[in-house]
């Protein structure tokens, strides 16, 4: 084992879980120094880091999963000015040659910062953009909940007695949805009175979720004024596209080092698909999918009404390009566009915070 009295550079690797994390350290050499299992608490944080120092000076750590199971330790490694690096999982080729573990994942963990292919900084997760990320989550869900509730209630409504199916069933969902909350009764009989309570329960908690859905978006609207103006100020750009894109950059805006790293952080750029005399890009499937549609819907709303847009589609159609490349140049163009207003709108934020 090194001394640490020489405080030779240590580098830690973990793999982290809902109640434990499993830590390993490595010697700038490459050599395993030890591996550790702590309790996912603040008490089992500071004894992680404290074993880690033990075997030298420890100034740069790999964490798998640093926006979930790893965020807690992630913050208290960063209070003690030591770099977090955001480690992927190990491809499953990988895993099939070698096996898997808790401590051989977290030495991996150490090996690719050591090796330089960990190279991205964590989201510091402590402002607006982890508000606006946070109303996102649970507008998602809401908006996701509302869209199965007003489904249900139709297929109960489609495969009842033809009387009641004209009397509820409605093109607009808001209509259906009144015309089923206030039913009293439907019929006497055991099926009919429980239709009557399923399609009362199912319509009330359409309601509720549209009053929910209501309040969330309002508050993202007030949220993204204050902290993302120049954002909503361009066209095409409304809360929610404005709420997903700030909190894919996060709210350490020194994550994106250009605008180039911002349109692969939202699976925007150009990917090589070129064969024999055959030149061209082809759609990136990676990157975040919900950064992803907020720049396709932006896109969207151009094509339809931004005149600038409208002749670039129209010029790139004449040459014969597909729609798909359109769509795909378009949000790579908006991602460049709209990546030093992110990062202006992330300053202020954090002035204001």
């Amino acid at each position: 084992m090194d001394h640490p009295s020489i405080q030779s550079e240590v580098i830690l690797g973990v793999d982290t879980h809902l109640d434990t994390h499993v830590a390993a350290v490595i010697s700038q050499g490459g050599r395993l120094l030890g591996a550790l299992a702590a309790p996912t608490n603040a008490v089992g944080y500071l004894k992680l880091l404290a074993w880690a120092r033990s075997f030298g000076n420890l100034q740069r750590a790999g964490i798998e999963g640093t926006g979930t199971y790893g965020a807690g330790l992630a913050r208290v490694l960063r209070d003690h000015a030591i770099e977090v690096l955001v480690v992927n999982r190990p491809d499953r080729a990988k895993r099939r040659l070698q096996g898997k573990s808790d401590s051989t994942d977290a030495e991996s963990a150490a090996r690719a910062v050591l090796s330089g292919s960990a190279t991205a900084i964590p989201k510091s997760q402590s402002g607006a953009a982890e508000a606006m990320r946070t109303i996102s989550v649970a507008r998602r869900s809401a908006v996701k909940a509302k869209t199965q509730a007003i489904n249900q209630l139709r297929a109960l409504l489609v495969s009842a007695p033809q009387d009641i199916r004209e009397r509820l069933l409605k093109a607009k969902s808001e209509q259906c949805v009144k015309a089923c909350a206030s039913t009293r009764s439907l019929g006497e009989t055991a099926l009919l009175q429980t239709l009557t309570s399923t399609l009362k329960l199912l319509a009330k908690r359409w309601l509720m979720l549209a009053a929910e859905l209501k309040q969330l978006d309002a508050t993202l609207d007030s949220l993204t004024s204050r902290s993302a103006k120049r954002l909503r100020e361009q066209f095409g750009v409304g809360p929610q596209t404005a709420a997903i894109l700030m909190a894919v950059a996060g709210d350490n805006p020194e994550r994106l080092r250009s605008e180039a790293a911002l349109a692969a952080l939202c699976g925007a750029s150009p990917l090589q698909a070129s064969s024999g005399k055959t030149t061209r890009h082809r759609l990136n499937r990676g990157g975040d999918r919900s950064a992803n549609n907020a720049l396709w819907t932006i896109a969207m709303v151009r094509m339809r009404s931004e005149p600038r847009t409208r002749a670039y589609v129209e010029r790139r159609t004449m040459e014969g390009m597909s729609g798909k490349e359109i769509h795909r140049c378009l949000k790579r163009y908006i991602a460049r566009e709209l990546y030093p207003l992110i990062l202006a709108d992330l300053a202020d934020a954090a002035k204001i915070s």
